[in-house]
């Protein structure tokens, strides 16, 4: 989809920080970051959200949880504790429309909501 904002960054279009990629998934950055560590895992195929992925393709959701656990593990915040997010629609607070799950740690996150 050419109006996605993370499609065009899995297409090269946009520039992203990359710390993790498998064939089906990409981890970068967050820019702009709630957490030390904020790395977003987004499928590399157009899904909406986890809720329309889930009815598409189980086995990706899944891999979208593995990739998040390694992106933790690789970032150095596995054994202190990390938080994972999926954000499902404007009530709850998805703004790019592309299922993508947030990998937050690097401090005590309290209350942190994303």
């Amino acid at each position: 989809m050419s109006d996605c904002l993370f499609c065009r960054i899995v297409a090269g279009e946009i520039p992203a920080t990359v710390v993790r990629e498998s064939a089906r998934t990409l981890a970068f950055r967050d820019v702009a970051p709630q957490a030390p560590v904020h790395v977003l895992v987004i499928s590399r195929d157009h899904h909406p959200s986890i809720a329309s992925l889930l009815d598409a393709d189980e086995s990706l959701a899944l891999e979208l949880m593995h990739e998040a656990r390694e992106v933790a593990v690789a970032e150095g915040i596995a054994d202190a504790g990390y938080r994972l997010v999926f954000n499902i629609g404007d009530d709850g607070g998805q703004t790019v429309h592309h299922v993508h799950l947030h990998v937050l740690g690097g401090a005590s996150l309290g209350h942190v909501l994303v």
